[in-house]
């Protein structure tokens, strides 16, 4: 995996897992700030609110540095850790599994337990369409009208993608492409008389 690509999944899913009558039902979600995560466990607790359990656990960022595991008063590191386990090994970040289990009377012992959250989380993320993305970099460049043609042959040699474009004696727009192609590219740019660019954000 090149250093500015990751692997995700496309959109939510669902699995479902079945252990002496406890049912874990479970559900992967792409995310890709912290902030999306309350709202969505909240939800998922109100829409299966007799389940007695929900735990969860999450990656975010491109180098998949920020985590997060929760028991929800399962015994510890029964039922976050073996989701987790399920994200890293199928190598995915900006991704959320939520597991619901609807208890059946059984106890499954620890050994159970910790089977029965990682075959759930392996469940709904075999069910999601797993891509490859890039992280992008954006910038606004300025530039005047009589460079247009520089402009917009790099633009197209490149395959850079472009938006909020205004067109007048003096030009500007916003443009993105992949955080490795960026020497490259500004390099080209700079090159153009009177061309200006102010780096944006990363995502």
């Amino acid at each position: 995996m090149e250093s500015d690509s990751y692997r995700t999944i496309q959109s939510a899913s669902q699995g479902l897992y079945k252990e002496k009558g406890s049912r874990f039902l479970s559900f992967a979600f792409p995310v890709s700030d912290q902030e999306e995560i309350k709202p969505i466990i909240e939800k998922l607790r109100k829409e299966h609110h007799e389940a007695r359990h929900h735990c969860y656990a999450y990656i975010i960022g491109q180098k998949r540095n920020i985590w997060r595991v929760n028991d929800d008063s399962e015994p510890s590191g029964t039922a976050g850790r073996p989701i987790l386990g399920q994200i890293n090994s199928f190598g995915l970040t900006n991704v959320l599994i939520v597991v619901s289990r609807y208890f059946g009377g059984t106890l499954l012992g620890v050994s159970g337990l910790i089977n029965a959250y990682r075959s759930a989380a392996a469940s709904a993320i075999s069910n999601a369409e797993i891509i490859k993305c890039t992280v992008q970099e954006f910038y606004e460049i300025n530039y005047p009208y009589i460079s247009m043609n520089d402009v917009m042959k790099i633009l197209k040699d490149e395959g850079i993608s472009q938006s909020d474009q205004s067109f007048d004696l003096e030009c500007s727009m916003i443009i993105s492409f992949r955080t490795s192609f960026r020497g490259k590219i500004l390099n080209k740019l700079s090159r153009i008389d009177g061309i200006k660019y102010t780096y944006i954000e990363t995502r």
